[in-house]
């Protein structure tokens, strides 16, 4: 879908904490879209394959949408990772006692723009 002079893909509710993918969405920002996947795909990361997922959704809703466009015109204009909802599970420890273990999803937004409209806006 197109948003804001951008197309954007979400991926919502991800068993993956955003603390732990926040630096890698910060890795590709403002990047090149070749680059932005030539980088996720070489890092050991969880977080990587699960953003680069999402980027590579992204960009083939734009060139889904605008026929003319080439992957080599695209980049990532903004990532966004937020936090979703905790699951609570139980966790059963010494002596009869538990303790609360909170399983953190988040949710992950990319706009891919096309880099042309970069360079006529400035």
């Amino acid at each position: 879908m197109k948003i804001k002079n951008g197309y954007t893909a979400v991926t919502r509710f991800i068993i993956a904490s955003p603390y732990k993918v926040r630096p890698v969405a910060d890795l590709v920002r403002r990047k090149p879209y070749p680059e932005a996947m030539a980088l996720l795909e070489n890092m050991p990361h969880r977080g990587a394959r699960l953003v680069g997922k999402t980027v590579r959704s992204a960009a083939f809703n734009a060139l889904g949408q605008n026929k003319k466009l080439d992957e080599d015109m695209l980049y990532v204009r903004d990532i966004q990772v937020d936090e979703g909802p905790r699951l609570k599970r139980v966790w059963f420890r010494a002596r009869g006692r538990a303790d609360m273990l909170l399983k953190r999803l988040c949710h992950i937004t990319v706009v891919v723009d096309e880099i042309s409209a970069v360079k006529a806006g400035n």
